[in-house]
């Protein structure tokens, strides 16, 4: 046997060795975060969600949920779930693709596709006039649902957005990567799940600084579903494609009608929120913004009570956001984690292309 040859017999060796790590990961990672609620089959894609009805009359309009990039519906339903259940129907789902969903047709790989899925879905639990809630890349699927669906929705909640374009139009490397037909799915079904382990905790004290990670997200709320091969290359996709999407999009948001509000901070690690978050307050015309200094990209975990005022709010009841901002402000003052590991995306160099 040739040097060669010997060669190529130990990287196919290795890279069945690394297909079988993350077959047994990925069955040991579901093993640990099996679906809590029900599959309805809609638009050909099989979606996950947990559907909470009120028992008696309700109090609030119904509120669906829509999460972000990496994530599933625990990464929203865990903040808020205890101030809300009881008070109104509440649909928190696995975006096609994420969590317990599969990815369905080709069409779920735009937010425009997936807000039609998620249409359907409300379609086939009669739900219909909802406050809508979405956190990050979700904020994209959510101002899709009410461009292209606007009488599903009642009011938007939009918490730490990603919606325009960004100079560079940079994500990731391994998002790239993965996106990519061939060389990621092979990434995907090697590298990915062993490479990502070790990383997944910082990664998420990132995602959450200049504030604390709390000691119990990783696990409550089910990240390392992500690092499943179909899941992570899904993820990837979106991510990839959201630049494409901003553009096509942008544009069209003052066309949206429905009463928005858009929770920010100063201090997003993940995306540039003068460009996202300011861009939507501009361009919605019943926007109002609420900005906290010192807030990272996580308002849902680190402030879930504006959350659930700004429901409140488009429901109708009288809440003062602004104040109850500042009060979330001061408890948050002091927090400074994670800040010299984190890169901080900083101030835009150039204005968005619009």
């Amino acid at each position: 046997m040739n040097l060669l040859t010997a060669a190529a017999a130990f990287i196919l060796a290795l890279l069945l060795v690394l297909v079988g790590v993350t077959r047994v990961g990925s069955w040991l990672v579901e093993r640990r975060n099996p679906p809590i609620g029900t599959f309805t089959t809609v638009n050909e894609t099989r979606m996950h969600h947990l559907h909470l009805r009120p028992e008696g009359e309700a109090e609030l309009p119904p509120v669906v949920f829509i999460h972000g990039a990496s994530g599933n519906l625990l990464d929203q339903m865990i903040p808020v779930r205890g101030a809300l259940e009881g008070r109104g129907e509440l649909l928190f789902l696995d975006r096609p693709g994420h969590g317990w969903s599969s990815r369905g047709p080709g069409n779920n790989e735009t937010p425009f596709g997936q807000a039609a899925t998620i249409a359907a879905l409300m379609d086939e639990l009669d739900i219909a006039d909802a406050i809508v809630v979405a956190h990050s890349f979700g904020a994209a699927v959510a101002t899709s649902l009410a461009l292209d669906h606007p009488r599903k929705v009642r009011g938007l909640v939009l918490l730490a957005p990603a919606s325009h374009p960004w100079p560079g139009a940079d994500t990731s490397w391994y998002y790239d990567l993965t996106a990519r037909p061939v060389v990621g799915r092979l990434f995907a079904q090697t590298l990915a799940l062993p490479g990502a382990l070790a990383s997944i905790r910082s990664a998420s004290q990132c995602v959450f600084s200049p504030n604390a990670l709390s000691e119990t997200y990783v696990d409550e709320a089910g990240i390392s579903l992500l690092l499943r091969p179909a899941t992570f290359r899904a993820n990837a996709i979106d991510v990839a494609g959201l630049y494409e999407h901003t553009v096509v999009a942008a544009p069209r948001y003052g066309e949206i009608e429905a009463p928005t509000v858009v929770v920010s901070g100063d201090r997003d690690t993940v995306v540039y929120e003068e460009i996202h978050a300011a861009g939507l307050i501009r361009d919605i015309a019943r926007a109002e913004g609420v900005w906290v200094r010192n807030l990272g990209h996580k308002p849902d975990w680190i402030a879930p009570e504006l959350t659930v005022a700004a429901i409140e709010k488009l429901a109708g009841q009288d809440v003062d956001l602004q104040a109850l901002s500042l009060t979330v402000q001061d408890r948050i003052a002091g927090d400074a984690f994670n800040v010299e590991t984190c890169a901080d995306p900083g101030t835009p160099q150039a204005a968005p292309a619009t």
